[in-house]
């Protein structure tokens, strides 16, 4: 507390797979300001192993962001995404 105000933590940004990441038993962490997992309860060895056996993915929805502009824009980017951006 510092003159009479109490400090509050900034909110974490959440990607759209935090919901999931949480489900899964992630250990959640501050990542640059984003709530991220760096380790499930298998552990890393056996993530590891499932990455090099099966398949991984890796949440990248937090690694930028691109700033489109113009009367186009939600055709361009609905046209080169997977995502349909007008929702």
């Amino acid at each position: 507390m510092v003159n009479g105000l109490t400090a509050t933590a900034p909110q974490l940004k959440k990607t759209p797979l935090n919901n999931v990441h949480r489900q899964l038993g992630g250990r959640m962490v501050d990542f640059g300001g984003w709530d991220m997992p760096v380790q499930y309860p298998a552990g890393t060895i056996e993530e590891h192993l499932r990455t090099r056996t099966r398949a991984g993915l890796f949440d990248v929805s937090h690694m930028g962001e691109v700033d489109v502009r113009g009367r186009d824009a939600i055709a361009f980017v609905n046209r080169i995404t997977s995502n349909d951006v007008s929702k």
